[in-house]
């Protein structure tokens, strides 16, 4: 048995889970998610939703265990929603937003314009002598990801010097340059 997906999932207040025909449905104060499931079965029963498995088949066994996490991501996303930092380090890297659209300026010929799905909330942030900032808000974890990764993927953090962008509080594992 899946360790994760034998776990019930607790239902927050104010949060409404419905699953019909291989779809689960959760709606909150944040908005409202959809995902659909196939060879295990979802019960809500006494504030909590099950995840159950037909069989030991492998990929019935590899599904429990996702849906289970995808369930719980899709409850605390429209509960309490997820946060992503990223940080720009270099010397002229600068960060803006009109409304949905992030401007970065990242060493490049020309400034890279990036319009965001409107589920996702843009801040960015800059101080006098710290480096930018950009906040990335949503209830929607998956989405949100795929954002922080393709703007992280226009200047990937490069192992000498430490340049591009990274998420606040990454460490990253800084090399020696050459010897003389």
């Amino acid at each position: 048995m899946s360790r994760i997906g034998k776990n019930p999932v607790t239902i927050p207040a104010g949060v409404t889970v419905e699953v019909a025909s291989g779809v689960v449905t959760v709606k909150g104060k944040l908005g409202q998610l959809t995902q659909e499931f196939s060879d295990v079965t979802v019960k809500v029963e006494e504030g909590q939703v099950v995840v159950e498995r037909s069989s030991d088949h492998k990929d019935h066994r590899a599904k429990h265990g996702l849906y289970r996490s995808l369930i719980n991501n899709m409850i605390i996303g429209v509960s309490t929603g997820f946060t992503k930092e990223l940080e720009l380090v270099g010397v002229g890297y600068r960060a803006s937003n009109q409304g949905q659209k992030l401007d970065l300026a990242l060493g490049f010929s020309h400034n890279i314009v990036l319009e965001v799905a409107p589920e996702v909330i843009l801040e960015t942030i800059s101080e006098k002598g710290k480096n930018p900032i950009v906040k990335l808000t949503s209830y929607d974890k998956q989405l949100l990801g795929a954002i922080t990764a393709k703007i992280r993927n226009f200047r990937r953090p490069e192992p000498y010097k430490g340049k591009g962008i990274k998420f606040v509080g990454e460490v990253l594992r800084r090399k020696a340059g050459k010897s003389a």
